[in-house]
């Protein structure tokens, strides 16, 4: 080791991404890399007192959406917020590369309905300065950033590259046009990308309500293209799929992993009307490994739910009539109409009218305050439903006010998925899976109706920490599905373990006092677009690259954060 590092990190418990048991050392950080770890290191050019702390691994987020942002912004929050240093993009199938320039309308299109970007957004900021996904990358290269971005590429948009219209009618790919998707999907892979994804959910439409145009491809055309990834011999195939028919689906997957002989991951979620078929994947998945593929379910920490309230994009009043007349106005004037008694009064007096989320955002008895700190595991009596009861009061009426109230900024919450039993035993089950991976953050999407980037701070102030319905988990095995198990998962061996040697992606956390903040509406987009954010407290120092790009949660001048292409040996 040089006689001066870069960086030491003193006196801090080390977690070190293995799952072994935290430790008392010293790190040393010189040229970017992990140099020296133990006690008594020589003095460094920067140093941190982490007395107290815990040093661990930059977070892996596997799954997230900042497939625009990454164009126009080099802070890529909130995931850098939540001590995430690197992240996956291109999920769900979704993203803008290739695409030729007549074209461009659909992808943003596509993007606003499926992941809640708004189109004027999309419009001002994407620069648009690529063709192919390979110039997508090259868009990329040289764009520093406070964190890591590694890609995937979009079935969608191969679908329309190639297909045109068709593509978007999702009529079949004929053998030409699976043969060109594949070929566009191996350049991708490389030109760099770390995966291919699809999206076979109805979840996923256009504002207009279209369904995404890989809903219903046919085994064939998915295959060709896994076959095709397999052939470069880098990369992941990330699928999200209803399952509906769990033996059919679970066998066009398995026939992409045998085929392709890449690994796959596939997201699992619990569902309301189906709370058990989760496990019956996880057993398919489990099953599969068994038989040398190499599949796992990616999970979520927390439910995956909505926000609701005035500021942002969902409400249970969105149906009204008059809701829909104010809707438009500044949030400062539409506060002061909505405080208004006879606006109340017209308002509660309106019928829904019929929309996608009807009953979802009027569903009392599954609707509660959020809370600070935010509560993602509220029991029964806390729902909107056992709290108007209590005060002799309609839900509607209660909601109304309570809405209204922090300068009609309170914000309350909605479990779609993971919450069927009323708690979070089921993803205990899910996380503790030897077949599974933490992520799902989504981070960069659904601006308007959730922020799930905070779910792997969660990790540690829940499931190690807080958790009192239920036991908790250790802090070093939570660690290591959020930093290790995530890098090597997608072929990042440089990276989730601190040792000597590997890429100082570090965080210095303040354990005692880590903790999310309520959620908060930021007008930062391009064309001051807003988004919903979650801050985060007990982040002391983020480190990307041997260099403190957030300090105690405010960030520094470094940038070194940069797209990377393609696997990294350890």
């Amino acid at each position: 080791m040089p006689s001066t590092p870069d960086l030491v990190i003193r006196n801090g418990t080390i977690v070190d991404g293995s799952g072994s048991p935290g430790f008392q050392a010293d790190i040393a950080v010189t040229a970017g890399k992990i140099s020296a770890i133990g006690q008594n290191l020589p003095a460094g050019r920067e140093e941190i007192d982490a007395a107290g702390k815990l040093v661990t691994p930059g977070f892996v987020d596997l799954h997230t959406h900042y497939d625009a942002q990454v164009t126009w912004s080099s802070r890529i929050n909130p995931s850098s917020w939540n001590g995430v240093t690197t992240v996956m993009i291109g999920n769900c199938g979704v993203g803008f590369a290739p695409c030729k320039p007549h074209q461009r309308e659909k992808l943003v299109e596509l993007m606003e309905g499926v992941e809640d970007i708004p189109e004027v957004v999309l419009t001002e900021g994407l620069p648009w300065n690529w063709e192919t996904f390979g110039e997508y990358l090259d868009s990329l290269d040289g764009k520093a950033y406070d964190l890591d971005v590694v890609t995937q590429v979009p079935h969608a948009a191969l679908r329309v590259y190639v297909m045109g219209d068709r593509g978007v009618a999702r009529e079949p790919a004929t053998a030409e046009d699976r043969a060109a998707m594949a070929k566009l999907a191996a350049e991708g892979i490389k030109a760099g990308a770390l995966g291919f994804s699809t999206s076979r959910t109805i979840n996923h439409r256009t504002v207009a309500g279209d369904y995404t145009p890989t809903l219903h491809a046919a085994e064939q055309e998915l295959v060709d293209i896994a076959k095709a990834v397999g052939e470069v011999g880098e990369g992941w195939l990330q699928v999200i799929s209803d399952f509906d028919d769990p033996q059919e689906e679970m066998a066009t997957l398995r026939r992409m992993a045998s085929e392709s002989g890449r690994p796959m991951t596939i997201t699992v979620l619990q569902r309301d009307n189906r709370p058990e078929l989760w496990r019956d994947t996880m057993n398919d998945i489990a099953r599969a490994n068994a038989d040398g593929q190499n599949i796992v379910g990616q999970v979520l920490t927390r439910p995956t739910g909505v926000m609701l309230g005035f500021e942002i994009s969902l409400n249970p009043f969105m149906g009204c009539e008059t809701w829909k007349r104010l809707a438009p106005l500044a949030h400062a004037e539409k506060i002061a109409e909505l405080r208004k008694p006879e606006v109340k009064a017209q308002i509660l007096s309106e019928q829904q009218g019929d929309h996608l989320m009807r009953t979802r955002v009027t569903q009392w008895s599954r609707i509660f305050p959020l809370g600070d700190p935010p509560d993602y595991e509220p029991a029964p009596e806390k729902s909107i439903a056992a709290m108007a009861a209590r005060a002799g009061r309609t839900p509607e009426d209660l909601v109304y006010d309570l809405l209204l109230e922090n300068d009609g900024k309170t914000i309350l919450y909605r479990p779609l998925s993971n919450y069927a039993y009323g708690d979070l035993s089921p993803v205990m089950d899910m996380m503790q899976h030897p077949n599974s991976l933490v992520g799902l953050g989504d981070g960069g999407a659904h601006m308007g109706v959730l922020t799930d980037a905070s779910a792997f701070t969660y990790m540690l102030t829940h499931w190690t920490r807080d958790r009192s319905r239920g036991k908790t988990l250790p802090v070093e095995w939570a660690v290591k599905r959020l930093t290790r198990d995530n890098a090597e998962a997608i072929g990042l061996l440089d990276r989730g373990l601190l040792a000597v040697g590997k890429k100082a992606d570090i965080n210095v956390i303040d354990y005692d006092k880590l903790a999310i903040c309520p959620p908060e509406v930021l007008y930062d987009l391009p064309a001051g677009g807003k988004r919903m954010v979650q801050r985060t407290r007990g982040y002391e120092a983020t480190i990307v690259s041997g260099e403190v790009v957030y300090r105690n949660g405010e960030p520094t001048n470094a940038l070194p954060g940069r797209l990377v292409r393609g696997a990294r040996a350890a």
